[in-house]
């Protein structure tokens, strides 16, 4: 593919490793079950496009989360892939099923507002934080990676927005807990550019260092790769996203999906930012998953690509 052109930009990061969620948080949110072996496949060809980063699934108690209750079944599929396989963990039952299995980097979910910890956890934050302290104590006693997730960094469906220092607190508690990295998400899509350079700034200020964190937007207001763009211009060097588009929030009924790992990749290689994605075997995937959905891709690059794929084959096939 000789397009897009690549132009660098000044003071932007030479290499992203992005966090694909698409197996996880992408599917979580289907009405109707995939079949593990699908999911198993899904994974595959992530890994086979490039993908270094794929999270695999939940340990997740299965009345929450319908669609990841074949945890147990689907881990062990793809564990012996050459690629990092993140899964979340909720609590200690969670981190012994993952752990039962040999996994080596695992995910706890806290929230920056109480509304949104009370809807996915029943719980206040701190409560939450509490309950999370024996988990990443534990994994970190056995050296598992440690990832938290932080929902609701840039405004809540019940609260609004959300102030900055309150994201900041839960941040620290959670990197004071023995986290490595953290993901700021955006759950409801709701961020612009300020106001994630003002979180970045904010962290930094407070003693976080950029490499700590990565940045997951959803694009409900068509906002995801201009957020993605201000943080990497902070110097962030780790952004999820999702294959084909896939996913939401299943508690939170606003958002919309992930940011589109092939929008991000088609940016990222116009920018002349490394990821070491095939983005052609992506877009093959993420047409792969969507037909097996059985909807198109919300992706603007897979439909864009794939509409250029099907024209080239109609003018062979008239030739």
């Amino acid at each position: 593919m000789t397009l897009p052109m690549a132009v660098p930009a000044p003071g932007l990061p030479a290499r992203v490793r992005i966090h694909e969620v698409g197996a996880r948080d992408g599917l979580q949110n289907e009405k109707a079950t995939v079949p593990t072996e699908v999911k198993a496949e899904f994974v595959r060809r992530l890994s086979d496009a490039g993908l270094t980063t794929i999270e695999a699934t939940s340990f997740v108690h299965p009345k929450w989360v319908p669609q990841l209750a074949d945890a147990e079944q689907l881990f062990p599929q793809v564990s012996g892939l050459p690629v990092d396989l993140p899964v979340l963990v909720p609590n200690e039952r969670g981190l012994d099923r993952a752990l039962a299995l040999g996994a080596r980097r695992v995910a706890v979910f806290a929230s920056a507002t109480e509304s949104f910890a009370k809807a996915n956890l029943n719980r206040t934050v701190d409560e939450a934080l509490a309950m999370f302290e024996p988990v990443v104590a534990r994994a970190k006693s056995q050296q598992v990676h440690v990832r938290g997730y932080l929902s609701m960094c840039f405004g809540d469906p019940w609260e609004g927005p959300v102030p900055i220092p309150q994201v900041v607190r839960v941040c620290r508690a959670l990197l004071d807990m023995g986290c490595d990295e953290l993901s700021l998400g955006d759950t409801i899509g709701v961020a612009t550019p300020g106001h994630v350079r003002a979180l970045l700034n904010e962290l930094g200020e407070q003693g976080t260092a950029v490499e700590r964190l990565g940045v997951h937007f959803h694009d409900t207001y068509g906002q995801a790769l201009a957020n993605t763009y201000a943080a990497l211009e902070h110097g962030v060097t780790t952004v999820d996203a999702s294959a084909g588009g896939l996913g939401g929030c299943p508690y939170a009924k606003s958002a919309t999906g992930n940011l589109a790992t092939e929008d991000l990749v088609w940016m990222l290689q116009g920018l002349g930012i490394d990821t070491g994605v095939d983005l052609g075997r992506l877009v093959a995937t993420s047409a792969w998953m969507a037909g097996q959905l059985g909807r198109p891709s919300p992706s603007r690059t897979v439909r864009a690509l794939s509409h250029k794929d099907t024209e080239a084959a109609e003018a062979t096939e008239e030739q």
